[in-house]
């Protein structure tokens, strides 16, 4: 893969934030026997499982609000500079671990099931296991239920359209991690093209790829904008009971968006996953059908036009966020232990490319949104057969 020099190591990062986890568990748990287990890869956070007099957790440390990859390419100075910060950014009212806490409360308080925080405290986040499938889990064994699952997922989450809910979440919205936000850090005029340069021999489709999309990003909202999860991935939704059972959601990163915003995401990561595992013809046709039907039951009250518009920006999303993460991934430092779906679609990540250029270039050709839709999803059965 391809990656930057650094001036940050990963070492130096965890061994950081595993004494931050053992400080923040002693005091808040008066000394209670800590026992380290698993580190879970990850780009974003710190991720780790432990117990605590033997009661299982994770515990999460997050650097600056920044994500592990810009970290260690050296995006916030050198390791000393990132401690430094860091001090002062954990003891600051409003770091992106506490509004993740009170996302997780706001998200209980809409009426939907959230992992319970057990403590925040030091710049840690510690929250309880949640046992069960995940989305992504479920969609593997039976894409047949892609759609069914997918929209049952974004429904558990109307009651974030409460006015007391809306106006809470406007007071601990995580803006960081928003699709066009993170798109637009990454790809902005200065240093998106250096950037880039680190993603090797995909490189230059991936800057004409984010030059369309520059182009055809949509203009920012003037009215009302829904509150959104905002990180809605297939593994941040768990069901305990199983797919007849409600989820539990993970990881929110609650904010204001376009109604397109959640789905955008949940489509991008299910493709992602799909293409990382090579399925066979059938799996693949399937979970296609599945979105379809996914973002058919999301527009059945709309007329055809907004329908189209409603699509038109969808695949945009779709494909920010697909162009997000991949480009992540290739300019990830060496010493990283990434994800292993992350590992396999590295090694795929010319054919992620032709799909994201083949959609884009229908889009700028100013193709109708609907055929775009159509012709994405047939792309995606090629991509996953190739």
């Amino acid at each position: 893969m391809a990656a930057g020099s650094s001036t940050v190591t990963a070492a130096e990062v965890f061994a950081y934030a595993d004494g931050k986890i053992k400080q923040a568990a002693a005091e808040l748990w008066s000394g209670a026997p800590v026992r380290f287990g698993q580190h879970t890869p990850s780009v974003t956070a710190y991720v780790r499982r432990l117990s605590v007099d033997g009661r299982p957790l994770y515990a999460k440390v997050s650097l600056l609000g920044l994500s592990l990859v810009s970290v260690l390419r050296g995006t916030a100075g050198d390791w000393a500079q990132v401690r430094a910060a860091q001090a002062a950014y954990q003891g600051s009212p409003g770091a992106l671990l506490e509004r993740e806490a009170r996302g997780l409360a706001i998200l209980q308080e809409a009426g939907a099931r959230a992992c319970p925080v057990a403590g925040l405290h030091g710049g840690v986040l510690f929250t309880e296991p949640v046992a069960g499938p995940t989305l992504a889990d479920l969609l593997a064994k039976g894409p047949h239920q892609a759609g069914e699952l997918m929209t049952r997922a974004v429904v558990e989450l109307a009651g974030l359209q409460r006015p007391a809910v809306a106006r809470a979440v406007d007071e601990a919205a995580i803006v960081e991690r928003g699709i066009g936000s993170t798109f637009d850090r990454k790809f902005n005029g200065i240093s998106g093209p250096t950037y880039l340069c680190k993603a090797g021999q995909v490189g230059e489709v991936l800057g004409t790829v984010v030059l369309r999309l520059r182009r055809l990003r949509p203009a920012p909202v003037t009215g009302h904008r829904p509150v959104v999860h905002g990180d809605l991935k297939p593994d941040h939704v768990v069901f305990p009971e199983g797919a007849d059972g409600r989820p539990v959601f993970l990881d929110p990163g609650l904010g204001r968006g376009r109604s397109q915003t959640d789905p955008a995401k949940l489509i991008s990561r299910t493709v992602l996953g799909l293409l990382a595992s090579s399925p066979d013809l059938v799996t693949a046709e399937a979970t296609a059908a599945g979105i379809e039907g996914f973002a058919d039951a999301l527009t059945a009250d709309l007329g055809p036009d907004e329908r189209a518009e409603w699509l038109r920006h969808l695949v945009v999303l779709w494909l920010m966020d697909t162009t997000n993460i991949l480009s992540t991934y290739l300019t990830c430092p060496p010493d990283l232990l990434l994800p292993e779906h992350a590992g396999r679609l590295i090694t795929r990540a010319a054919t992620v490319c032709t799909f994201l250029e083949g959609v884009t270039a229908g889009l700028v050709a100013g193709t109708d949104p609907r055929a775009v839709w159509r012709l994405a999803l047939a792309d995606v059965v090629k991509a996953a057969n190739r």
